[in-house]
């Protein structure tokens, strides 16, 4: 794909149904009314299979790191999945310590997936994590077997689920073999908690010892999580894509859009009330004179074709079609729409 194209279609319009109706199996209700979701929603998306595997993820997938703990409204953050479901995104990507506070993010999605998506629960593909840190003590984080399954378990039951479509290493452990590690996710899919595997923020070292290992062992690596875009550009340099194409695995980028610089709120500076100011993932500091002109020239080139520079941002990083998905996250409804929507 080039960085030109795109998912394609108009956003459809999200059905309501009287309460009285509901979707099928049941929905939770709020003021009066029922989620049903849109008939056209496989229309306006583009999926791509992961690898040589047999899944197809969304372009774009919504990823929950951010904005779905108690922080934010309950009904904004429903608003804002429902709203993603009927443009398409099957895929929700989640990890064992995303909130805040951790665990947070999950227990709400739960409460989504017993609201409204129950029904559609085929349709979606639900991924988690487990490696950063979750609880107290030498268990809580990291790549060890007791670590993964632990976290797993604690995840499906603040989900409600009886398994996860993809289940990752979230980083690599130096201190555990990591026979250990894919060995405790071999272990998972065979006990029927994931579908599949995957890893998060491994280089392509790491990633060729994993997938050798996954595959003696009877369960392909399907996909490996890497942060990229225009502003962080490592996995070029590092080779990741071929070699995740060589081992028949996908790739889904998260941060695409660099934790939110990639798009027009910071063309005319910082908001006060920006990312930057409140985030401990970004400083000012990552905003030196030099970063800020390469995003006014970024922003330029957008309002040249036509574009935002978050759609800029999401076609440029979707231009190799060895990348399988994008993970953006959304506070509003507003901000999924203009991002996914076609200019």
């Amino acid at each position: 794909m080039t960085a030109r194209a795109r998912w394609s279609g108009a956003a459809p319009t999200t059905r309501r149904t009287d309460a009285s109706l509901g979707p099928p199996g049941g929905g939770d209700r709020v003021g009066g009314v029922t989620y049903l979701a849109a008939d056209q929603r496989y229309q306006t998306m583009t999926y791509r299979r992961s690898g040589r595997s047999g899944l197809r993820l969304p372009a774009v997938s919504l990823g929950l790191w951010h904005n779905f703990g108690p922080d934010r409204p309950f009904e904004r953050q429903r608003d804002i999945v429902r709203r993603a479901f009927d443009l398409g995104v099957t895929h929700f990507d989640l990890a064992n310590n995303y909130g805040p506070p951790p665990g947070s993010a999950e227990e709400n999605f739960g409460r989504l997936l017993a609201g409204d998506l129950k029904p559609y629960r085929d349709e979606l593909v639900i991924s988690s994590k487990a490696g950063y840190l979750m609880w107290p003590g030498p268990y809580g984080e990291w790549g060890s077997r007791k670590c993964l399954v632990s976290s797993l378990d604690q995840s499906l039951r603040r989900m409600g689920l009886e398994y996860v479509d993809v289940f990752y290493s979230h980083r690599f452990d130096p201190d555990t073999p990591l026979e250990e590690t894919m060995g405790a996710l071999d272990a998972i899919v065979r006990s029927g908690k994931a579908l599949y595997v995957g890893v998060s923020n491994y280089n392509s070292a790491q990633t060729e010892r994993a997938a050798a290992i996954l595959r003696d062992l009877g369960t392909p690596l399907l996909i490996n999580q890497p942060s990229y875009s225009m502003l962080n550009r490592w996995t070029e340099r590092d080779g990741l894509l071929g070699t995740l194409e060589r081992v028949g695995a996908g790739c889904i980028a998260y941060s695409p859009l660099a934790q939110g610089l990639l798009t027009d709120r910071y063309l005319g500076g910082i908001p006060e009330d920006s990312r930057v100011r409140t985030s401990v993932f970004l400083n000012e500091s990552d905003l030196d004179e030099k970063k800020m002109a390469t995003i006014r020239a970024l922003g330029a080139v957008a309002e040249r074709r036509g574009q935002s520079l978050a759609q800029l941002a999401l076609a440029w990083a979707l231009r190799d079609p060895r990348m399988t998905s994008l993970i953006i996250g959304a506070s509003s409804v507003a901000q999924l729409e203009a991002n996914i929507a076609r200019p």
